[in-house]
């Protein structure tokens, strides 16, 4: 997919026709999504609520304690006519301009990436990876180049979530948190960031694509990310978050974000600064891989743990397994995710022999492993 940064309107059209083009083959999906819950310290923030009609995604904003909806804007799915596309980019803009003074960048000793600031007194979501540890000194970057401290609170490492909070004193933009169980595949979606890093101004990047799958740990989007987006927000057509950037491919429609749900459900450990989940403790079974969740390859086709990365002198390299094999079975068990994998590992012991069953190519085999321990 072709993209290009949305910094004027002759280029957001030159995206749409673009996307509509490659993405016709998608069916027509709604999403319909609730209020979120009330604000307080320790609990998800909320505000008005904007949702989607659930026959003609029309953005509808509404304000608790009012009964009536003001409609935003109509948007198709499958735009069919140039008023269609000119529809569309309306949606996406307003969307932008609710989410973009609040996409943030993230500065932690030397290390770079995107966030999104969703409450008034300045708590800052991003991924997991970006935060890494709880306690640390940061800074914060707004698209005018502001800069502020902030501090790194919790990471939940299995889920790739992490937070900051926004020490200087100050009422800071921020968005509202979506809900991403209710999200329908083939719904447009809009991923914003600091692609490469924060440069001097370039307000935040915009792209548009479309939610591929959903899984209980990611959201799949053909919406392109590189390094340096990690963190940033996923937005629907009411500028909402609705997942976090997380896991990047050099495949442009092979992208992860961290469901926004998971932060709501954590929020109070994200809050006091828990750290929890990400590979078993020393001494436990060793595969030797890095992998992630690979989404089935068609209707019929087998999901699995893609494998990214092997060790050297692992079992998992010494069995033979290659990068970009798709582990479908441990030990007699199906294999559906990267989380479920390490859960099947978890229940082995050390040198116990494993048979795995992966696609490689195209191709199942079989293979069987001895594994190792973790130190």
């Amino acid at each position: 997919m072709v993209t290009r940064r949305l910094s004027t309107g002759r280029s957001v059209s030159l995206l749409l026709i673009l996307v509509a083009g490659l993405l016709s083959a998608f069916r027509l999906a709604t999403i319909a999504a609730d209020e979120p819950p009330m604000a307080e310290n320790q609990r998800a923030p909320t505000g008005a609520s904007i949702s989607l009609d659930s026959v003609s995604n029309t953005a509808v904003e509404s304000t608790p304690g009012k009964t009536a909806a003001k409609p935003l804007v109509t948007v198709k799915n499958l735009p069919t006519t140039a008023g269609d596309l000119a529809t569309l980019q309306a949606g996406i803009q307003q969307a932008v301009e609710k989410a973009r003074p609040a996409t943030v960048g993230i500065s932690i000793r030397g290390s770079f990436g995107s966030g999104v600031i969703v409450t008034e007194d300045g708590y800052v979501l991003t991924a997991g990876h970006v935060v890494a540890a709880p306690g640390r000194e940061a800074t914060v970057i707004f698209p005018d180049g502001k800069r502020v401290k902030a501090k790194t609170l919790g990471v939940n490492r299995e889920m790739d979530s992490g937070m900051l909070k926004i020490i200087d004193e100050g009422k800071y933009p921020h968005v509202e948190m979506g809900r991403s169980g209710d999200l329908k595949l083939g719904q447009w979606c809009i991923t914003l960031g600091h692609p490469g890093g924060f440069i001097k101004d370039r307000p935040p990047v915009v792209r548009v694509g479309r939610i591929l799958n959903l899984y209980n740990d990611a959201i799949w989007t053909d919406c392109t990310i590189v390094g340096g987006d990690s963190g940033g927000p996923l937005v629907d057509m009411a500028g909402r978050v609705i997942g976090i950037h997380s896991r990047i491919s050099d495949d442009v429609t092979d992208n992860y974000h961290v469901p926004i749900d998971t932060f709501r459900d954590t929020w109070a450990r994200l809050v006091k600064g828990d750290t929890w989940g990400g590979p078993p403790s020393p001494g436990g079974p060793l595969l030797g891989i890095n992998g992630r969740t690979a989404p089935p390859s068609g209707p019929k086709g087998a999901g699995g743990c893609r494998v990214t990365d092997i060790f050297p002198s692992t079992p998992a390299d010494l069995a033979g397994i290659a990068r970009d094999d798709i582990i479908t079975s441990f030990g007699g068990e199906a294999v559906t995710s990267l989380d479920g994998l390490q859960a099947l590992i978890a229940k082995h012991k050390v040198g116990d022999e494993v048979t795995i069953v992966i696609q490689r190519d195209g191709e199942k085999r079989e293979l069987k492993v001895k594994l190792g321990e973790r130190e």
